[in-house]
C-alpha cells in the first residue's frame, strides 16, 4: 500500500497520511467518517477529495462519543451534550458549489456536569443514552435534570463522581441498551487502576451477568452481522464473542491502543491511538508488545483480519475515541456554533412550511443585508474593488446600515486608498463618537499618510476609550519613538 498525503484545513501542525487506496475505497462505499479525539479537542470529518483525503477539523471541549446517521449527529463531551441535524439545503449552498451533499448544523446543547460522557448511542425511542463514566452508570437526558441515571453494575454500592469502575463502552441489540465494558469490578474511587492490564469486564445490562472476566482495558462492544465484537484496547486488538461458550477470540491485532469502531459491510473502520508513557497505560500488553505506537483510522477486513488500509496521524493528534462512519454521505460540512449562515437556516414543522413565502432572488439582491454579506464575502476573498462597490451598494439602499461605512472604510485602507478611507471613517465617528477601533483605524490611515501627530491623537482617543486596547497601545507606543518622544514612547 503506498502512501498519501491528504488535504489538511490546518496547518501541519495537524498532518495526516493515508494508504493511497482510501480515497477509492471511501467513493466506492460513499462514506465518510467523524472521528473524536479528546486530546487534540476535535472533531474530524474525513473525507474523499480528487483521489486524496480531506480531514477537516472542528474545535470541541474534549469531545468523546458520536451518534451520527444521515439526519442527526450527537457529540458527547466531559459535561456536555452537542446535537447536530442534516440540512441537506444549507449543504447546496456551501462553496464550492455541488461539492457538500450534507450539512450538519447545531441544533441543541445539554450540559450534564462534569460527568466524563464516554460513548453515547441512540435507542428505538430516539432516546440519548449516555455512558457516564464519573457516577458509573448508564444515563438519560431530560430537561429538568443534568442527568438522568438509568442503571448501573450491581457491585456498585452509590452513585458518586468517583469513577469507580470505569465504565466506558456501550452496544445497542435492536434498538436497546444491551452490552457494557468496564476496566475494572471495583467498588472504590479509582479502584479499576489497581488492576488495569487484566481486570477488564463484559456484562449485560438486562441480566446484570458479567460475561467476560480478564480483558485488557476494553472499549467499544458493538452488535454487528448478529455476533457481539469488543476491542481490547489494552491488547491492540479487535476480537469476536462467544456468549455460549463466555469466550473471546482475536480476530486482528494493529499498532495502536484499540478505541472507536463502526462496520460497513466486511469492513471494520477502527480508531487507534498512541497512548503515552504514564501511570495509565503502563504495564498494559500493548506497551510491552510495541514501544511506538500509533495514532490512525484503521480499515480491517472482518473475516480474514487483514488491514485493507489506514489513515495515520503524525502530528497534532494522539488519541482518538470514537469513529463512525456516515453512510450515502461523501462531503458533509459540520458548521460551527458562531456560523453567519446560523442566523438563516430555519427547520419548520410541514403544515408551516406550508404557508412560508421566501423572496426570490431578485428581491433578496435589492436588500442592504445581501449586499452587506457580499461586501463581506468579497472581501474574504481578496476581492478589494468589488467589496468596496458591495458596500456602497448596500448604504445606498440604507446609509445606516450597521458596520457598513466602517467596513467600507477599512477596504478603502487595504486598497491604499487612505485619504478616501479617512473620510469614511470620519463619518463613522460623526455616528459613532466612542467607537474605539474606528480612532485606531483612523491613526493608522493617518500613519500611511505620514501624518504622525495626527495619528497619535487618534490613537490617544482609542485609548482614552477603551484603556486596555493593545493595538492602539502599541501603536502609539512605536510612532511616539519615531517622532522622537522618546519618554512617552517608552513609557
Amino acid at each position: 500500500m503506498a502512501l498519501a498525503s491528504p488535504q489538511a484545513d490546518e496547518a501541519s501542525a495537524l498532518r495526516s497520511v493515508h494508504t493511497s487506496n482510501l480515497p477509492a475505497l471511501f467513493d466506492q462505499l460513499q462514506i465518510s467518517l467523524i472521528v473524536s479525539t479528546y486530546q487534540a479537542g476535535k472533531a474530524i470529518v474525513v473525507r474523499s477529495d480528487h483521489g486524496t483525503l480531506n480531514t477537516h477539523f472542528r474545535t470541541f471541549a474534549k469531545p468523546m462519543g458520536i451518534a451520527a446517521n444521515n439526519t442527526r449527529l450527537t457529540i458527547g463531551g466531559s459535561n456536555t451534550v452537542w446535537e447536530y441535524h442534516n440540512m441537506p439545503a444549507v449543504a447546496q449552498k456551501l462553496e464550492p458549489p455541488g461539492k457538500h451533499d450534507a450539512c450538519y448544523i447545531p441544533r441543541r446543547i445539554h450540559v450534564t456536569g462534569d460527568i466524563d460522557i464516554h460513548e453515547l448511542a441512540w435507542d428505538a425511542k430516539n432516546e440519548l443514552w449516555l455512558v457516564n463514566t464519573r457516577f458509573c452508570c448508564l444515563c438519560t437526558l431530560d430537561p429538568q435534570h443534568s442527568f438522568y441515571p438509568r442503571w448501573r453494575p450491581p457491585f456498585v454500592s452509590a452513585y458518586a463522581p468517583e469513577d469507580r469502575c470505569h465504565l466506558n463502552g456501550l452496544a445497542m441489540v435492536e434498538g436497546r441498551p444491551k452490552y457494557v465494558t468496564a476496566l475494572g469490578e471495583t467498588d472504590t474511587a479509582g479502584g479499576w487502576r489497581a488492576n488495569k492490564a487484566r481486570g477488564g469486564i463484559l456484562m449485560d445490562i438486562e441480566t446484570n451477568e458479567i460475561l467476560l472476566r480478564g480483558l485488557s482495558m476494553p472499549h467499544s462492544p458493538r452488535w454487528y452481522q448478529e455476533k457481539l465484537w469488543v476491542l481490547e484496547s489494552g491488547e491492540g486488538s479487535l476480537a469476536s464473542v462467544d456468549l455460549k461458550r463466555r469466550t473471546w477470540q482475536r480476530v486482528a491485532e494493529v499498532p495502536g491502543f484499540t478505541r472507536g469502531i463502526d462496520f460497513l459491510g466486511s469492513l471494520a473502520f477502527i480508531g487507534l491511538s498512541q497512548v503515552r508513557e504514564s501511570a495509565v497505560f503502563s504495564g498494559i500488553p500493548l506497551v510491552e508488545r510495541l514501544s511506538e505506537r500509533t495514532c490512525g483510522v484503521w480499515v480491517v477486513h472482518i473475516e480474514s483480519g487483514q488491514t485493507i488500509g489506514f489513515l495515520r496521524f503524525e502530528a497534532g493528534v494522539q488519541e482518538i475515541f470514537a469513529v463512525q462512519v456516515l453512510q450515502g454521505i461523501r462531503f458533509p460540512e459540520l458548521l460551527e456554533w458562531n456560523d453567519e449562515r446560523m442566523a438563516h437556516s430555519y427547520v419548520l414543522p410541514d403544515e408551516a412550511l406550508a404557508e412560508v413565502v421566501l423572496p426570490t432572488e431578485e428581491q433578496t439582491a435589492k436588500t442592504p443585508a445581501y449586499h452587506f454579506q457580499r461586501g463581506n464575502k468579497l472581501y474574504e476573498q481578496g476581492k478589494l474593488e468589488d467589496a468596496v462597490n458591495a458596500y456602497r451598494q448596500c448604504l445606498e439602499l440604507e446609509p445606516n446600515y450597521p458596520d457598513a461605512r466602517f467596513n467600507l472604510a477599512i477596504v478603502l485602507g487595504d486598497a491604499e486608498l487612505y485619504a478616501e478611507a479617512s473620510a469614511c471613517m470620519e463619518e463613522v465617528i460623526k455616528a459613532e463618537p466612542e467607537r474605539a477601533e474606528a480612532y485606531n483605524s483612523l491613526g493608522y490611515l493617518a500613519g500611511r499618510q505620514r501624518e504622525p501627530h495626527k495619528a497619535i491623537s487618534y490613537w490617544e482617543r482609542a485609548i482614552q476609550l477603551q484603556p486596555n486596547y493593545a493595538q492602539a497601545h502599541f501603536s502609539l507606543g512605536l510612532t511616539l519613538l519615531q517622532t522622537g518622544d522618546y519618554e512617552k514612547g517608552f513609557a
